[in-house]
C-alpha cells in the first residue's frame, strides 16, 4: 500500500494503536484473569481473542458483542464493582472504563444500542470514575 507523505503519521498511529495497544489490552486482561485465579490466562483468552480478531477484520463493528452492545447495565455495573474491589492496576480500570465508553458510542452510532441505554451505561462508567478518584484522593 502506498501512503501519501501527509498521511504517514496517521498511518503509523493506526498501526501502533492496533498492534501496540492490543498487546497492552491483552496483557491487562491476562492480569485480571490471574487476579481471578486463572492458572493459564493465555489459554482462557486465546479462543475468544482469535475469534474476535477474525470477526472484526471480516465484519467491522458488526463483530461487537458483550454487555455494552447488549445494553446489559447490570453486568457492566458488576464488572465495575469487581474491578474496584480487585487489587489491579489503576491503568487497567481506566482502560476498561474508556473502552466501554468507546464501545457504547460505536454501538449507539450503528443503532444497536438505544440512546437511553447508552446514557445509562455512560452514567455507570462516569460514577466508577468518580469513585476511583475519591478512592485515590482518600489515599493521599
Amino acid at each position: 500500500m502506498w501512503v501519501a507523505e501527509s498521511d504517514r503519521a496517521l498511518y503509523h498511529a493506526a498501526l501502533a494503536h492496533g498492534a501496540n495497544h492490543l498487546v497492552t489490552l491483552v496483557a491487562q486482561s491476562m492480569d485480571l484473569l490471574r487476579a481471578a485465579g486463572a492458572d493459564d490466562p493465555a489459554g482462557v483468552l486465546r479462543p475468544l481473542l482469535v475469534a474476535a480478531l477474525d470477526n472484526v477484520l471480516a465484519y467491522g463493528d458488526a463483530a461487537l458483542t458483550g454487555p455494552v452492545v447488549r445494553g446489559d447495565v447490570t453486568t457492566i455495573r458488576a464488572h465495575v464493582d469487581a474491578l474496584a474491589a480487585a487489587d489491579v492496576d489503576d491503568a487497567t480500570v481506566d482502560a476498561y472504563l474508556e473502552l466501554a465508553r468507546a464501545t457504547a458510542r460505536r454501538a449507539s452510532a450503528d443503532g444497536r444500542l438505544p440512546s437511553t441505554t447508552a446514557a445509562t451505561i455512560r452514567q455507570v462508567l462516569d460514577e466508577a470514575d468518580w469513585d476511583t478518584m475519591a478512592h485515590i484522593a482518600a489515599g493521599i
